[in-house]
């Protein structure tokens, strides 16, 4: 395969997903203020759908605090805290308390362990961009979404960290040091291959002001954001390259801040028949339901 084929450069090392919201898991919620902005954004939609769900699934939950907010405005749903991270889950536990309680359940998006249909409000917030297989991933929210159910998610477009991307690039185009993020087109096409009906979506940019090059770099790890792409930089990177990226940004400067540009995507679907997906070349070892989930160090 060629190098710069961009299955090959972005494809995305799960393991190294899973390792880089672990570590980050004590530092994230300090640092996670556009991700608590846009988790309450989506949030507010749920007023406008109007939905009752009894059995709720929030994938990628992270700390726990969509959890936490989905099960005080449906108190009397089950509420499933999924992600692949367990150092997420267990500051996750910090938010499931008394009449808040939820589930946390460690897992991959790609291979869920629900049975079909098992929950009526699949909630994501922020996500998705940690996944590379769009179809596969839909198909896998599809499989466990009732008939009728509601998606509601949300992501980063290709507008995100543009600022970053292309002051690497001017400094370092032989390697990729940002993430790729799909957008609103791919994300659309791919609902509709998962028979997720009438997909709406819509678009949000947020720039955020940076003290400098070090302060955004430390914020993305703080939050786990890092590159795991598969063309990622391996090492070190060297200081005459982290020197040329760093002038290439400085000429950005606005107002005494260094812009970085987040394209957010808020999007919804809703649940249909489903069919059989062919070869999707993911695991399904185990099936349970929400409420077969024991309360055990819930």
């Amino acid at each position: 395969m060629n190098q710069r084929d961009p299955r090959h450069v972005f494809g995305l090392d799960r393991q190294a997903v899973a390792l880089a919201f672990d570590k980050a898991s004590a530092s994230y919620d300090a640092a996670a203020a556009l991700q608590e902005r846009v988790r309450n954004e989506l949030l507010t939609r749920l007023d406008e759908l109007k939905v009752s769900p009894a059995a709720i699934l929030d994938l990628g939950a992270g700390t726990g605090h969509a959890s936490r907010a989905l099960k005080r405005r449906f108190p009397s749903a089950s509420v499933v805290a999924v992600d692949i991270a367990p150092g997420m889950l267990e500051r996750a536990r910090l938010q499931s308390r008394w009449l808040r309680r939820f589930h946390r359940v460690r897992a991959d998006a790609y291979a869920l362990p629900f049975a079909d249909g098992a929950f009526d409000l699949v909630f994501s917030n922020l996500m998705l961009q940690w996944c590379d297989d769009l179809d596969a991933v839909f198909v896998e929210i599809a499989r466990v979404l009732k008939p009728g159910g509601l998606l509601l998610f949300s992501t980063f477009g290709p507008g995100t960290l543009a600022e970053l991307r292309d002051s690497w690039a001017a400094s370092d185009d032989a390697r990729n040091h940002v993430n790729h993020f799909f957008d609103p087109h791919a994300l659309g096409t791919a609902l509709m291959h998962a028979s997720l009906g009438e997909p709406v979506l819509d678009v949000d940019r947020i720039v955020t002001g940076y003290r400098d090059v070090v302060d955004l770099m430390r914020e993305l790890k703080a939050i786990g954001a890092h590159n795991v792409t598969a063309g990622r930089a391996r090492g070190l990177t060297g200081r005459r390259r982290l020197g040329a990226m760093t002038r290439a940004y400085e000429t950005l400067r606005r107002d005494g801040k260094l812009p970085a540009t987040w394209e957010v995507i808020h999007a919804s679907a809703w649940g249909s028949e489903r069919r059989e997906p062919e070869n999707m070349g993911f695991p399904r070892e185990t099936v349970i339901s929400p409420s077969a989930i024991r309360r055990r160090g819930s």
